[in-house]
C-alpha cells in the first residue's frame, strides 16, 4: 500500500470511528449531537489521526487497536476548529467546502458543539480503550493529548494569535505562536501513538520531533495558500489574512523565503525518523504535504 492509499485507509478507519462513537440521536439530543457530526464527519485530511496510528504501528501493533485515540484527537481538533470559526474568534463562513458550525446551528449551539467534542474525546479514550493496550499507556496518551490541547499548548497559541491583533509580534513570537497552536496537535498525535505501543523515551524524542517540524512546514504553507490558493480547492476563504491585517509568517518573510523555510523544516522532520524502521510513509507524507495545494 502506498502512501495515499495508506492516508485514504486510515481516513475511512476515521470516519468509521466517529460515525460509532458519535451516533445519531433522537429527542433532546437531537440538535447537539447533530451539530458535533455536522463538523467531525465533515472529512478533511485526516492527518493527525493517520499520524498517531502510523506511530503506533511503526512498533508492530495493529493500527486500529489505537482508533478510539485517533478519533478522540480529532474530536479536539474539530472542537478547535468549530471555535477557531466563531464571530468572536475568525468570523469565518466556510470550513471544509461548508457553512461552518455558527452559520448552520447558531452560535450558541457552535460553542457547545465544540465543548462537546471536546469532552467527547477524553470519554471516547477511557471508556473505548482495547485490552490489549496497558490502562498505564492509555492514560499516559490521554495526558499528552491534554497537555498539548491546553494552556501551554494549542489554547496557549490561540491567546497568542488574538494578542497579535492588536500589536506586531518578534518574530520568535510568531514562531511560538505556530508551535503551540497548530505544532502542539501534530505532536500529540506522534507523541500518542508511541505512548499507546509503550514505547521509550528515544522513540518518543523522534516523534516528538518530526512532529514539531511537520506542524511548522504545515501552517507556513497555509500561510502561502492563503495567498496564492483558491477557494475550491482550499475549501475556505482565501486572503482573509491579509484582509484582517493577520501576522503571518508570508508578512513577515515574503513568499520566496516561505518556500524555502517549509522544505526546510519538511527536511528536518524527515531526518527526525530517517532511522525508524518502516518510516517511509512519514517521509512521503510530509514530502506531500510540502506540495500540497489546499
Amino acid at each position: 500500500m502506498d502512501m495515499a492509499e495508506k492516508l485514504k485507509e486510515y481516513a475511512r478507519l476515521t470516519q468509521e470511528g466517529l460515525e460509532t462513537y458519535l451516533p445519531e440521536q433522537a429527542g433532546a439530543l437531537k440538535t447537539i449531537f447533530q451539530a458535533a457530526r455536522y463538523s467531525a464527519l465533515a472529512g478533511g485530511k485526516r492527518l493527525r489521526p493517520a499520524l498517531l496510528m502510523e506511530f503506533y504501528a511503526l512498533h508492530g501493533e495493529n493500527a486500529e487497536k489505537a482508533l478510539p485515540f485517533a478519533c478522540a484527537l480529532e474530536m479536539v481538533h474539530t472542537y478547535s476548529l468549530i471555535h477557531d470559526d466563531l464571530p468572536c474568534m475568525d468570523n469565518d463562513d466556510l470550513r471544509r467546502g461548508k457553512p461552518t458550525n455558527h452559520k448552520v446551528f447558531g452560535e450558541a449551539t457552535a460553542l457547545l458543539a465544540g465543548d462537546s467534542l471536546l469532552t467527547r474525546a477524553f470519554e471516547t479514550m477511557l471508556c473505548h480503550c482495547p485490552t490489549e493496550i496497558p490502562a498505564e499507556n492509555a492514560l499516559k496518551a490521554a495526558g499528552i493529548l491534554a497537555a498539548r490541547a491546553g494552556m501551554e499548548g494549542m489554547i496557549g497559541g490561540q491567546v497568542m494569535d488574538l494578542d497579535f491583533e492588536t500589536r506586531r509580534p518578534e518574530k520568535e513570537e510568531l514562531s511560538q505562536m505556530v508551535h503551540l497552536k497548530t505544532g502542539c496537535l501534530l505532536m500529540a498525535a506522534c507523541e500518542m501513538g508511541c505512548a499507546l505501543a509503550g514505547a521509550g523515551e528515544e522513540e518518543m524524542k523522534k516523534a516528538r520531533l518530526y512532529g514539531e517540524k511537520l506542524g511548522l512546514a504545515f501552517q507556513i504553507q497555509d500561510d502561502i495558500l492563503d495567498v496564492t490558493g483558491s477557494t475550491e480547492k482550499l475549501g475556505k476563504p482565501v486572503g482573509s489574512d491579509a484582509e484582517n491585517h493577520k501576522n503571518t509568517f508570508v508578512s513577515y518573510y515574503g513568499l520566496e523565503e516561505c518556500r524555502r523555510l517549509v522544505e526546510e523544516n519538511t527536511r528536518q522532520a524527515v531526518e527526525a525518523v530517517a532511522l525508524l524502521q518502516g518510516s517511509d510513509f512519514l517521509t512521503e507524507l510530509a514530502r506531500s504535504l510540502q506540495k500540497r495545494d489546499h
